[in-house]
This record gives C-alpha cells, structure tokens and sequence, in this order.
C-alpha cells in the first residue's frame, strides 16, 4: 500500500520543480518532503527523482505522478458527490494534457480555458507535435492528448477529431522573388522555409505530395505558431499556416498560396486515460465539441 502523503510529495515536487516550492505548495518543510520522498523510494526501491533545476520524475516517478494525479481527480469526484465534506480539506486536482502547438494556438485555447473556467481542476498543459504527444500518454505524464495517432495509447482511448487544414503559404514579394517561373523543385530548394522545430516535417510532407520527390529545404525555425504567421508576412520565408490563422491575410493579400488548391490535412485524435474521473469525461466532451466545429470533418 503507497503512502500518498508521499506519494502528493513526489508530485509536488515534479510539479513545482523544486523540493522547496513543494514544501511551500504542501505547507510543510523542505526536510518533510525529502523525507517523504526518501521513503517513498524505499519503498519501491528506485530512484523516483532527479535531482536538479528543475527537479524531474524518472519513469517511474512519472507513473507514480501520473497515479497521484488520478488520486487527486478521484478525490475531486468524491467531493463534489459528497458536498458534507470540508472544502477546505479538498485540494484542487491537477489534470495532466498534451497538445499540438497549432491546434493551442487556433481551437483549443478556447475550449480548455471554457472548461476550467467551470471545472475546480488546475490544468496542466504540454505542448508536442502531434506526431510526439502520444509519447506523452505512454509515458505516464499525462492523462489526454490531442495527437496524430489513431491507434490508442495502452489503456487508453482514442476519438477522432477531424482533421487542421494547413497551406502552403508566403508574401507576395517572396512568391516572386523565388518562384518567378513557377513552384518547383529548385525553386524549392533555394527558398528559406519555416520549420517549427526538429519534429516539423509539415512543410517536407507537403514538398513530397507536391513534387513527387524529397527536395532538402533551407529552413529556419521558429518555434511559435504566430510567429510562423508574421514571419511569412515579413517576407521571411514559406510555410504550412494553419487555414485558420492564414485565412484572414489570405483573403486580404497580404499572404498567398504558393500552389492555390493543395492544402495539406492533418488528421488529429484525442485519447485519453480509461477510468479516471467525471472531470476527465467533461473536457473531452467539451473538446470533441470545439474540434467538431473548428476542424474538417470526414
């Protein structure tokens, strides 16, 4: 049987990525929590944190993390159906989610800040490509995420989403100066793209749909979803921009598809934990809601 006062302390700890914000979020010592958590690895007989700046969970520290956080959201549940309970007894849970940069950027903001508006959770949000945010459920660290893999994660379940529309856009003044005769291979080949980061592959996909080929792209990256949109305002280079977020300079000009009529669409899915709790369930219907109407359906 876990001990959970360790077991919040360990958590606190990965949380506040200090032993010292920990004791300051717990109320208690800094020796209290050190304590605990030197216990706690007894117990198991591994190391469950690194020590650092900040503090991180190893595996196994994650799934005992990712259990304390269940725990806590159980606790909610409980409270909520039993309001005899002191309130004040009741610390507010953490619920533990992954997403795409764009889809933050462009639908899911809205519908996670809606939900916490209403839901007493504490929301902790992790940003990956798609294509990488499953890594975050398999691991433990999380609890859902918004993700490019349909098949779920192990003791998960996965929901589709729809798919984000992305095109293949620039200014005006960088369509001409490197695709005077056309967008092709060694025009591509010349001109700077935009890269979000080294999980990026959008803009090598839409290429390779394209052009039938592998063109290596100049790239610079900019690990912003805005961003992406500003720097190809400024003539900076071409990139895949979300629909929603080029379609307004689109229509104004100020932006243009390199090939009008190939957009690039990437299927998302949002899985999530089984068995956790009712304020689990709420932000999923709240989330397949918003995809449904924001995202391309089949």
């Amino acid at each position: 049987m876990l001990d959970y006062a360790s077991l919040f302390a360990l958590a606190a700890v990965v949380r506040e990525g200090s032993f010292d914000r920990a004791a300051r979020a717990l109320h208690v010592t800094p020796s209290a929590v050190s304590q605990r958590i030197r216990l706690l690895e007894e117990r198991v007989g591994c190391a469950l944190v690194v020590r650092g700046q900040p503090c991180t969970a190893t595996d196994t520290g994650r799934r005992l993390c990712q259990h304390a956080d269940r725990v806590r959201l159980l606790e909610q549940d409980l409270h909520d159906n039993l309001p005899a309970l002191n309130p004040d007894s009741v610390t507010r849970a953490t619920l533990p989610i992954a997403v795409n940069a764009d889809s933050l950027a462009t639908w899911f903001a809205p519908a996670v800040a809606t939900f916490a508006a209403q839901a007493p959770v504490l929301m902790n949000v992790a940003v990956d490509d798609q294509d990488h945010t499953a890594e975050w459920l398999r691991s433990g660290t999380v609890l859902a995420a918004v993700t490019g893999h349909a098949t779920p994660a192990a003791g998960c379940n996965s929901r589709p989403l729809g798919s984000m529309r992305y095109v293949a856009a620039a200014s005006p003044g960088f369509v001409s100066r490197y695709f005077e005769v056309g967008v092709g291979p060694q025009g591509l080949a010349h001109a700077p793209s935009l890269e979000f980061n080294a999980k990026d592959t959008l803009q090598t996909r839409w290429v390779q749909a394209f052009c039938g080929q592998h063109v290596e792209l100049p790239k610079h990256t900019l690990p912003s979803s805005t961003a992406f949109v500003t720097a190809a305002l400024a003539g900076m280079g071409w990139g895949m921009l979300p629909d929603a977020l080029a379609a307004p300079h689109l229509s104004s000009g100020t932006l243009v598809e390199l090939v009008p009529g190939t957009p690039l669409d990437v299927p998302l899915h949002w899985q999530q934990a089984r068995a956790t709790s009712a304020w689990l369930d709420g932000l999923t219907r709240v989330v397949l809601a918003a995809a449904r109407e924001a995202l391309a359906q089949a």
